[in-house]
């Protein structure tokens, strides 16, 4: 999809230059998808302390 966004200059040379990407499309697109994973993690986190896990932990550690 074509947008146009106005992108502080500073911004994206500093988030190029840590990147190492070489245009301003590849370093958004790695932001969005930053974005989409941290807040995918977020949700994740969530459930922690809720969920009931039944199992054992040794026997499938030995488990081959």
């Amino acid at each position: 999809m074509r947008t146009n966004i106005v992108i502080d200059d500073e911004l994206i040379k500093k988030a190029m230059s840590i990147t190492g990407h070489k245009t301003k499309k590849a370093t958004v697109e790695e932001g969005l998808k930053l974005i989409v994973s941290l807040k995918e993690q977020e949700k994740i986190r969530a459930l922690r302390g809720k969920l009931k896990w039944q199992g054992d932990i040794e026997k499938m550690r030995l488990d081959k």
